[in-house]
C-alpha cells in the first residue's frame, strides 16, 4: 500500500525581501549561477562552517551534475533523467515543482512569507508517494535532503 509522505524542512530566514527571492527562484536558470560560488574562497568557508567538507564537496558535485531550464531542472540518474519541473508559481509566495521520470511520484513547494520590509521566510516541502517499505529506506535520506536544500536555498546571495 503506498500514500503520501510529506518531508518538511525547518523554517529558514533569509535576509532579503520576499519578492526578490521568489524572483530568483521562480527561474531556475538562476540557480545555475551558483556554481561560480563554489570557486570563491569566502562562499566555500560559509558553507564548511555549516557542513562538513565532505558534504560540501557532495553539494558541489550535485549542483555540476544539474541542468537547468528556466522551468525545470534535470539530472541523469541510473534510472535515466529525472526532472523536477516547476508546474506553479504563486507570486510572491509559493513554487511548485513536479518529478517527472522518477521512479515514485513526487511533488516539490518552496512556500516564501514576508519578514519584515527587508527579509522573508521559507520552507521546503517533499510529497512523496511511498509503500512503508520503501519509506523506511528512504525517509532519513529524504529528511535530511529537504533540510540541505533549504539551507542552501537560505544562503543564495539573492541581491547580486
Amino acid at each position: 500500500m503506498s500514500g503520501n509522505n510529506d518531508f518538511v524542512s525547518s523554517v529558514k530566514e533569509i535576509p532579503y525581501p520576499q519578492d526578490l527571492v521568489f524572483n530568483k527562484l521562480q527561474d531556475l536558470r538562476n540557480l545555475e549561477k551558483l556554481r561560480t560560488h563554489f570557486s570563491d574562497p569566502v562562499f566555500l568557508e560559509q558553507l564548511e562552517g555549516k557542513f562538513d567538507k565532505s558534504k560540501v564537496d557532495e553539494i558541489r558535485k550535485r549542483l555540476e551534475a544539474l541542468q537547468f531550464t528556466q522551468d525545470s531542472m534535470a539530472l541523469d540518474s541510473p534510472v535515466g533523467t529525472m526532472t523536477l519541473a516547476i508546474v506553479e508559481r504563486e507570486e510572491p509566495k509559493c513554487i511548485k515543482f513536479e518529478a517527472q521520470g522518477s521512479p515514485i511520484g513526487m511533488n516539490m513547494w518552496i512556500q516564501l512569507l514576508p519578514n519584515g520590509e527587508a527579509a522573508s521566510k521559507m520552507r521546503v516541502t517533499l510529497r512523496a508517494d511511498l509503500n512503508m517499505f520503501v519509506r523506511k529506506m528512504l525517509e532519513g535520506k529524504l529528511t535530511d535532503g529537504v533540510e540541505q536544500l533549504a539551507e542552501m536555498l537560505a544562503r543564495i546571495p539573492y541581491g547580486i
